[in-house]
């Protein structure tokens, strides 16, 4: 296991089991890659795209949820098998189950009307579990809850610190103007991932969209792993020697203008707390499930590279954020009907939502939980996803 500590340092492993000296609990797991049961490989689904995407057409989240093999689905759905998976009409295909989240980055799931708020949730913290996360980690409660509560999970207007309700009306509060504000005059500010502003950030989220407009609101996967292949080899080794700032000073700007406190903490990890949102992580890190190297510290959530003046990290920062919004190739989009989920690993996409309907007559809602993972580390010893399956 690699190293970890209470600090804002980010982490590069080791091969050596570390426990942190502060609590005794192991926080990050440099590890072997996980293997499949194949429980999955009685459910027909295709790949959206070569590098990231994977579709579901028939599963139901409900019915593996009530299984009494759910806890070895779940695992599945974070792992590596090989399944040979007959169609519809009866042809057979030879299919590689790049473990459905964390190799393929995102899941798509349609109609899932039965899968409840409590499910989502339970759904979404045994997937952390299941797939070796430290045990002190949980379910992430928003810093920005106390100005979230305009719009509740549910038609009663239910509130539950473990939901994130992504909200066009929300949007427009928090951003203070109309829905969209500078992403929509200039889209590319949108890609993120989730909650990189946290010592211990996410590792999987689950958004179930109940509201949709007649068109349009999209949402967009980028591929990390893809975007560091995509690097030449001498980048890449100056890449792994890097670290970067991530906050969000966005947050912090809402919560003043609005008069409302940021969630002191913890915020689904020991190490979440206090109202700076700001943390350091390596500019790649390793994926635990699947071992393989991924960008991680780019675009407009890092504050800057610590290791190299202003100037080098706004050129590097730049060069970074142009490999996941202008190579359309490295991406997935998902357009949303009512009850349709993804699922997708934070530790290696980026994902970011599309400004393009009326926000003043038409609303775009979905209720989203978010797991939190382990501290970011780079195992030296990990591979590339093309090096692994041989793409090179």
């Amino acid at each position: 296991m690699a190293p970890t500590a209470l600090n804002h340092e980010a982490t590069v492993a080791s091969s050596t089991s570390h426990k942190s000296a502060a609590n005794g609990s192991s926080h990050t797991a440099c590890k072997e890659p996980l293997v499949s049961s194949g429980s999955l490989d009685q459910f027909i689904h295709f790949e959206s795209t070569p590098p990231i995407g994977r579709e579901y057409p028939q599963l139901q989240l409900s019915d593996l949820m009530s299984s009494p093999d759910r806890d070895q689905f779940i695992r599945d759905l974070a792992i590596v098998g090989m399944s040979s998976l007959r169609n519809q009409k009866g042809f057979n295909y030879e299919l590689t189950l790049h473990n459905a989240v964390s190799q393929r980055g995102v899941v798509f799931l349609r109609g899932q009307s039965g899968l409840t708020v409590d499910m989502q949730k339970e759904f979404i913290d045994q997937l952390g579990k299941l797939s070796g996360r430290p045990q002190t980690s949980g379910l992430h409660v928003h810093p920005l809850i106390e100005g979230k509560r305009d719009v509740g999970v549910n038609e009663r207007n239910d509130h539950d610190e473990k939901i994130s309700v992504i909200s066009s009306q929300l949007s427009k509060k928090l951003a203070g103007g109309g829905y969209g504000g500078e992403r929509y005059m200039n889209a590319k500010r949108g890609w993120h991932s989730d909650m990189t502003f946290e010592h211990i950030p996410s590792d999987y989220a689950i958004l179930k969209m109940r509201v949709t407009p007649s068109s349009g609101g999209d949402t967009l996967w980028a591929s990390g792993y893809e975007a560091f292949d995509r690097i030449s080899r001498p980048y890449q080794q100056f890449l792994q020697s890097l670290t970067a700032t991530h906050d969000n000073p966005g947050f912090v700007a809402s919560s003043q203008r609005l008069g409302f406190a940021i969630h002191p903490g913890p915020r689904g990890a020991p190490e979440n707390v206090g109202t700076d949102l700001i943390a350091s992580h390596p500019i790649v890190r390793t994926n635990p499930v699947t071992g393989w190297k991924s960008l991680y510290s780019v675009l407009d959530q890092v504050q800057k590279i610590n290791e190299l003046s202003k100037q080098e990290s706004d050129e590097i920062m730049s060069y970074l954020g142009r490999l996941i919004y202008e190579n359309h190739d490295l991406q997935v989009r998902m357009k949303w009907g009512k009850d349709d989920v993804a699922i997708w690993d934070n530790r290696s996409t980026y994902h970011t939502a599309t400004v393009d309907f009326d926000g003043s007559t038409e609303v775009r809602t979905g209720n989203r939980a978010v797991s939190m993972g382990e501290r970011p580390y780079l195992d030296p010893n990990s591979k590339s996803r093309r090096e692994a399956l041989g793409l090179m």
